[in-house]
């Protein structure tokens, strides 16, 4: 059975930013048979290479498209483009939109590529995660433990 691959993106020096390498670390601790956990930068050519011959990705990042602090946002990005302005915070160039339509054109997209993003409050200098986003943190964790257990069962 193929293993099912969970990137959390961010940066945990810029507050809300490291909510995705948070819930990644969180669900690592799980030992989860058939999970594969990654951290990475949100850097686009790093991920690509991470999900190269996947076919089951999960991405957990930060949003700052200035709406509600800890509001969760699912893509399915098979089906969907990923809104650029959500993920658009970065410094990078070529960030999570850009390397999932990379992927896309060039036929290497995974069979399934879901985003979750929980919009942020705080993007500064620090390792404080605002009360919002642990909140939703805790909520997208059980989200995300759901579909992989249905995924799994699904590839059984």
């Amino acid at each position: 059975m193929s293993k099912i691959l969970l990137i959390g993106i961010g940066n945990e020096f810029r507050q809300d930013d490291g909510i995705g390498i948070h819930i990644a670390r969180k669900i690592k601790m799980m030992n989860l048979p058939n999970v594969e956990i990654h951290e990475a930068s949100g850097e686009g050519s790093e991920l690509i290479e991470k999900w190269k011959g996947k076919s089951s990705v999960i991405i957990v990042d930060a949003v700052n498209s200035g709406n509600v602090p800890g509001e969760i946002y699912f893509f399915n990005t098979v089906t969907e483009s990923l809104p650029t302005k959500f993920f658009n915070y970065s410094s990078h160039a070529f960030g999570l939109a850009e390397a999932i339509e990379v992927s896309r054109r060039l036929q290497q997209l995974p069979s399934e590529l879901f985003v979750y993003g929980i919009e942020g409050k705080y993007f500064e200098f620090g390792e404080e995660i605002s009360e919002e986003v642990q909140s939703s943190s805790d909520s997208l964790i059980k989200v995300i433990l759901t579909q992989i257990e249905k995924a799994i069962q699904n590839k059984s």
